[in-house]
């Protein structure tokens, strides 16, 4: 397992721009998991950490992208009808048996292998290089007759069309998606080398905090938050073990906190990290470790607390439901991927029409909850949430992404054009 630096997370100070932030954790932090091998089925969601590199041709050889008739295209009269006679057949995985000589048809299908031609024929280009589509001629006594107008090499696909032998075609931190599992395949993979799934350990913390599913006595609330932050770090690959409720005692929490740092890659947690005289984490965490605060110039949301319990890393959200997601989101996940060996690379923004009025604070970034509706073809008109609580969680039920106002922003109107980070960016 790597190791982090004891002051990676030692960084920023009054209101740090979002960007900066993340530009520093890029820097600083590194993989705290090992590789593995394991079989293809069983690489869908993880993380790559090897090159793979492509050992033969994909296709591996010449062959018919339709059904139909294989032909030299100098035997094709270039403005009239063609007559052939065909003489073979030619399937996928049962090749024609010899070559091919000039004035003949080959009947053959879909991902057959192209015959070969016959060599020293003195023929223009030595081997067939046409299929015609069966739609497009008639059969009649073993004869096709070929209407004029084909282009020479149509519906023939060449070897390595889709992958040339020797190119890089995934690199490591890449997160494995059904398609490069199919890749991969492909090239003739069976295994490949992955990192271990990260190991995450989450708790709450409050005596007011109760289980979903028991009772719930006056002055007391159900738990949301850690079922959130759970789904989230589930989703992003990682094995998550629920330390459950711990009560507000700072020794039962540094205990906790030390047990879990031991057999664990990171902890996470939302809300007890102020400096309210019932907020034990932090304490636990600074008797434990080290504990920082970013200030970050970000609405929703508060300082979010990074540190260290021991060597394991620890990440403290704010408490509020919907600043504990955003934070999440934005800060949290590339912090999670990185450590877990991902390169991934920021989410992509997209501009649409902003439904509402909003005015904003200059210098800190804002994230407006919304749900795109469709205005005309083409057209999409972002719509907010009524209410913008920080503890509203209904909102991000409502919405299907976050509109985005930049820290120079400080108003926008309905009909601007605005940045908007569709939820399936950030793998929700």
């Amino acid at each position: 397992m790597a190791q982090l630096s004891d002051d990676c997370f030692a960084f920023g100070g009054d209101l740090t721009p979002v960007d900066e932030a993340l530009a520093h954790l890029a820097r600083v932090l590194v993989p705290v998991t090992e590789p593995e091998s394991v079989a293809l089925p069983r690489a869908c969601g993880r993380i790559l950490a090897e090159a793979v590199s492509a050992s033969e041709n994909v296709p591996p050889y010449d062959n018919s992208a339709v059904d139909g008739f294989a032909v030299y295209f100098d035997d094709l009269a270039g403005d009239g009808e063609t007559k052939l006679p065909i003489t073979g057949r030619a399937a996928a995985g049962h090749p024609l048996p010899r070559d091919q000589v000039r004035g003949e048809a080959i009947r053959i299908f879909t991902g057959a292998v192209m015959p070969s031609g016959v060599r020293g024929s003195g023929a223009h280009g030595q081997d067939p290089d046409t299929v015609l589509m069966q739609e497009d001629c008639r059969e009649a006594r073993n004869m096709v007759m070929i209407p004029p107008g084909i282009r020479r090499g149509a519906n023939r696909r060449s070897a390595g069309e889709d992958v040339p032998v020797g190119s890089v075609v995934l690199r490591p931190g890449q997160r494995l998606r059904p398609q490069e599992i199919g890749l991969a395949a492909a090239l003739g993979r069976s295994r490949l080398l992955v990192y271990t799934s990260l190991r995450a350990a989450i708790f709450s913390t409050g005596d007011e905090v109760r289980d979903p599913g028991t009772p719930r006595a006056a002055g007391t609330i159900y738990d949301s938050n850690r079922f959130t932050l759970a789904a989230l770090l589930q989703g992003l690959g990682c094995d998550v073990d629920d330390l459950g409720i711990l009560p507000d005692n700072r020794q039962a929490i540094a205990t906790a906190l030390s047990a879990a740092a031991a057999d664990h890659d990171v902890i996470l947690t939302s809300g007890g990290v102020s400096t309210g005289g019932e907020d034990h984490v932090r304490g636990a965490v600074e008797d434990t470790g080290s504990l920082h605060f970013w200030r970050l110039a970000i609405k929703p949301g508060r300082p979010i607390a990074l540190g260290q319990v021991g060597r394991t890393p620890f990440i403290g959200l704010p408490g509020n439901p919907v600043a504990a997601m955003v934070t999440f989101l934005r800060v949290a996940r590339p912090l999670v991927l990185r450590l877990a060996g991902s390169e991934a690379s920021a989410p992509s923004l997209f501009q649409v029409q902003a439904g509402f009025s909003y005015k904003k604070k200059r210098n800190r970034r804002e994230y407006v909850r919304v749900r795109l509706e469709t205005r005309a073809p083409g057209s999409h008109v972002a719509r907010k949430y009524e209410r913008d609580g920080a503890g509203i969680l209904s909102s991000m039920v409502f919405a299907d992404g976050l509109i985005e106002l930049s820290e120079d922003i400080t108003s926008i109107g309905e009909g601007d054009l605005v940045d908007y980070l569709p939820f399936s960016e950030v793998g929700l």
